[in-house]
């Protein structure tokens, strides 16, 4: 029983690690840009302007997410796809600014409901910036519309199953260290560290 419970979560843990590697790499590369480096994008290009939009009725007054299902055809007749941000209002004007991100491209839609018209401006931000959008996305902003785009829905499992992945890695990986009994004095040493580290950080800034 304890060969075959060390050889099945050896494989798992193998396949698992070698599944997650790659969302692993692109979380652990986002974060040092995110916490040492600002990355400017691109200036955004001229604008192009739409007409005769097919504005539902009562736009302005929606709110939240029936107000981002309204705001979604439209942006489905421009040609416009992503992840909405949010919607600000402009009423004196009655206009709707509205953001759209994609990993790499940031869209801007400016829709003037009474007119019915819409100005859309784009911007490239680059590798680097689409790395730290995909990791901060989905978060906890605006959670009432988040999630919005097929691509946000497709990243926030994926990154679920990340999290659950590293725990199974983490677990798994103190297990065959234990029962390997192989460098068994330095690991102890560094799991220590590790936690001493961990719970001293905490300790202090909560204190």
């Amino acid at each position: 029983m304890g060969k075959r419970l060390y050889a099945v979560t050896h494989d798992l843990h193998l396949y698992a690690g070698l599944f997650l590697s790659p969302f692993i790499l692109v979380f652990a590369i986002s974060v040092v840009y995110l916490a040492h480096f600002r990355i400017s994008p691109e200036a955004a290009g001229p604008p192009r302007i739409v007409t005769g939009l097919p504005v539902v009725r009562n736009l302005e007054q929606l709110t939240g997410r029936d107000q981002v299902i309204a705001v979604r055809g439209l942006l489905d007749h421009v040609g416009v796809a992503g992840e909405i941000d949010f919607i600000r209002r402009i009423s004196k004007e009655h206009r709707l600014v509205i953001p759209v991100l994609l990993p790499g491209l940031n869209t801007t839609v400016d829709l003037n409901v009474e007119k019915r018209t819409a100005s859309i401006s784009q911007r490239r931000t680059g590798i680097v910036n689409a790395l730290i959008h995909l990791h901060k996305m989905p978060g906890p902003h605006n959670a009432s519309i988040r999630g919005n785009s097929t691509y946000v829905r497709l990243w926030r499992w994926l990154a679920d199953a990340t999290s659950y992945g590293l725990l199974f890695l983490t677990l798994s990986g103190v297990y065959l260290w234990a029962v390997l009994r192989a460098e068994r004095r330095i690991g102890g040493i560094l799991l220590s560290l590790g936690a001493v580290s961990f719970f001293g950080l905490v300790y202090a800034i909560t204190h």
